[in-house]
């Protein structure tokens, strides 16, 4: 190994001579030499190494450092992975063998790499199988037991932050209490039943601005504990003060399945838990939680009764503009689009006018025996055509019944038919209309089940025989 160092340049003369006989050799040696100058340092002999002094070392040159091949894929290499795999190493070769050991090497570890993300891709597939499997159970298991929080009180608190985050708005709030269907609907419960109420102890879950306990403490309650996990209880305490009503309603934050109430039992729950086709945002479960808890023998849970209905809607305006509108958009085809669109519910006010059916119950829930796994049902259904034409979508609301123990019963509904409340109705849009016949029954299959994935969202499906659809409601 030779080394460039300029203390070599009067090394020239020590260098030995060619002979007379080897004229050509020298003649052609010495141009390699003169061009070998041109492009490159001197190069010197070993035994100068042994007279420097104190001059920088030949090798300290940051010229040694430069490799002759500027992306030298040997240098990127890793000499100890390399030797991991003896059978893979036969001992010095040829450049070509040494070249084609490197791929070998390269290949195999790329085979590596693969053979690990597949692994882990099939990992991934069995824990989220599992993870379903572990929410099948849950979901599928009864309530006959306190204790038993089903799938929305196995949310952690920070899985369930944006549901209670929501309600700690004012806005929501607001429009709630000025539904007077719902908000008059529960007030004229409560004070048309005052024996109902009278000396008892009443629970109110998801309490917001503490409307419903109130109306509780001035039917005659004798203490009324209020809950809410939302950011409006801290204004629904000022409101309570402010009505010194703070002697009789106790207001404590957090979630139901959470906390632990001051009292053993409750004579009465009260809860205003419906949510857009009454299933929706799964508040239910935390009052049959509420329920199984805390309920003395005796007791009621209020609302009592409520039902799901169907109808058949023709809006064909509606349709055009949700789904055919998609056929041509500005000129070009969008129609792909509709795979994404239909299976959206709508969540709108329907005019009475475009209902072609008579409504049909397709589900009743008494709110004092339901158990969690009802909440996840399947029906059948058969609506009666009222009009020859072509049914565009069905239409699900919901009522809502007072009457366990009232001598004055109160109910109010969500449908088409009857004043509108904040909770609208929910449509079902069809890809493509049905037609139907005045007197002839639309008959089909509804399946509603929670989202696993989000168990306070639904999915919806519709079987009307020759075609079906799942819708979300999220």
């Amino acid at each position: 190994i030779f080394y460039h160092t300029s203390e070599c340049d009067g090394a020239a003369d020590d260098m030995p001579k060619l002979s007379d006989g080897d004229d050509d050799v020298d003649n052609d040696e010495g141009q390699w030499l003169e061009e070998e100058e041109e492009d490159s340092p001197p190069k010197c002999a070993a035994s100068l190494l042994t007279g420097l002094t104190d001059a920088p070392l030949p090798w300290e040159s940051e010229d040694f450092l430069r490799p002759v091949l500027q992306d030298d894929p040997l240098l990127q290499t890793d000499p100890e992975e390399l030797c991991e795999d003896s059978s893979l190493w036969t001992g010095p070769s040829s450049g070509a063998e040494s070249h084609d050991a490197l791929q070998r090497r390269a290949q195999a570890a790329e085979d590596r790499a693969r053979s690990s993300e597949e692994a882990l891709t099939r990992a991934m597939d069995d824990l989220h199988k599992l993870k379903l499997l572990a929410q099948g159970l849950v979901l599928n298991a009864g309530t006959g037991k306190a204790g038993n929080l089903g799938s929305v009180a196995e949310l952690r608190e920070d899985e369930d932050e944006a549901y209670f985050g929501s309600y700690g708005h004012y806005g929501i709030h607001e429009e709630m209490l000025k539904d007077k269907v719902r908000t008059e609907s529960y007030r004229d419960f409560m004070y048309r039943n005052p024996d109902a109420f009278r000396d008892k102890v009443v629970l109110d879950v998801g309490c917001g601005t503490g409307i419903l306990s109130m109306f509780a403490a001035r039917a005659g309650a004798k203490q009324v504990i209020a809950v809410d996990q939302s950011e409006i209880i801290y204004q629904a305490m000022d409101i309570v003060r402010s009505n010194q009503l703070e002697d009789k309603i106790t207001l404590i934050k957090g979630r139901i399945e959470d906390i632990k109430l001051p009292v053993e039992t409750v004579d009465i729950i009260i809860s205003e838990w419906m949510g857009y086709f009454l299933l929706f945002e799964s508040m239910l479960d935390s009052v049959l939680y509420a329920r199984d808890r805390y309920l003395a023998d005796g007791g009621s849970v209020y609302p009592d009764l409520c039902n799901i209905s169907l109808a058949a809607v023709r809006d064909a305006q509606k349709h055009q503009e949700h789904i055919a509108f998609w056929d041509d958009v500005y000129g070009f085809n969008m129609g792909c689009m509709k795979k994404a669109v239909v299976p959206e519910a709508v969540v709108e006010v329907v005019s009475d006018d475009t209902l072609i059916s008579e409504p049909a119950v397709i589900q009743t829930f008494d709110c004092n025996r339901v158990c969690l796994s009802d909440l996840e049902f399947a029906s059948e259904f058969s609506l009666k055509i009222t009009t020859t034409t072509e049914c565009t979508a069905i239409v699900g609301y919901f009522d809502i019944f007072f009457e366990k123990g009232c001598g004055n019963k109160v109910m109010f509904s969500t449908g088409p038919q009857v004043t509108k409340t904040h909770w609208k109705q929910t449509v079902f849009l069809l890809e493509k209309p049905v037609s139907v016949r005045a007197g002839e029954e639309l008959r089909g299959k509804i399946i509603v089940r929670k989202n696993k994935k989000d168990p306070r969202s639904l999915w919806v499906t519709f079987d009307l025989g020759d075609r079906k659809q799942t819708y979300s409601l999220q």
